[in-house]
């Protein structure tokens, strides 16, 4: 098969992937769902779909954004989700191959994925990701020729360090808490997969995009410093964009320094 073949099958692959994360994202917050049982229905009014309506991003054009049975709308999140992975699943394809990497980043990318959009809708970022997340990055760094075992561990230990010093700080000092553990251990789970070398960009990168738009919810939401957003997708988005485009920051950064003259 040549390149560009391999490159759209690894597309479709990650489209249908993001069709079950949908499911995730749904269900796993409840606690008494299961992500398998029963299979795709509409949420609306529960009608089960056939596989004509279950084709990622197709179906949803096909349909024109409506339930066929009850006519009500779909969420945009369905297609966004679907192709937001099968343009990750064929990135991935273009920098590791068909490699272990690829497969290790691949569950890497569906899992913040599923955390940033129940984090948006829930406000949490479920430990049933985010721990397991940690162990397979982690064991992931023994077989991987991307990141050392030791850059993966350090990834934990300052991943998770480091938020837990400002969570720490900022509760001594305001005496609210204004970050979960739940970004705790995310951070962690993001410094065992691409290491400790990836947390100061992550974490300057969220923390920016962040503040942007929590001044932008301040002024929505008029609640001033009592504003809250989650931090979760922020936290995964610097994350994807360093492993999807980590050589291109690198280029702007050796760029940035110098017009600096440093």
């Amino acid at each position: 098969m040549t390149d560009s073949t391999l490159t759209l099958l690894a597309a479709v692959f990650g489209a249908v992937v993001g069709s079950f994360l949908n499911v995730v994202i749904l269900r796993l917050p409840q606690e008494d769902e299961s992500i398998v049982f029963p299979g795709s229905h509409c949420p609306q009014c529960q009608t089960p779909l056939t596989w004509r309506e279950n084709i990622p991003i197709l179906s949803y054009l096909l349909l024109r954004g409506k339930c066929r049975t009850c006519k009500l709308p779909i969420s945009l999140q369905y297609p966004v989700v679907e192709a937001a992975m099968a343009i990750m699943a064929a990135l991935l394809y273009r920098q590791f191959g068909l490699s272990f990497e690829w497969g290790l980043y691949f569950v890497f990318c569906a899992a913040l994925l599923v955390i940033i959009f129940i984090d948006i809708h829930h406000q949490i970022i479920p430990d049933r990701i985010s721990l397991p997340g940690i162990v397979v990055g982690f064991v992931g760094s023994l077989f991987s020729a991307s990141v050392t075992w030791q850059q993966s561990a350090l990834g934990v230990l300052l991943g998770g360090g480091a938020l837990y010093a400002v969570a720490w700080c900022y509760y001594a000092v305001t005496k609210r808490e204004g970050m979960g553990g739940g970004d705790i251990k995310l951070l962690a789970m993001i410094g065992a997969f691409l290491g400790w070398q990836s947390l100061l960009y992550v974490i300057f990168s969220s923390s920016l995009a962040g503040s942007l738009i929590g001044i932008v919810a301040m002024f929505r939401q008029r609640k001033g410093g009592l504003t809250r957003i989650p931090f979760g997708p922020f936290l995964a988005l610097g994350a994807l964009s360093y492993l999807l485009f980590h050589e291109q920051i690198l280029r702007l950064w050796r760029f940035y320094l110098h017009l600096s003259g440093l």
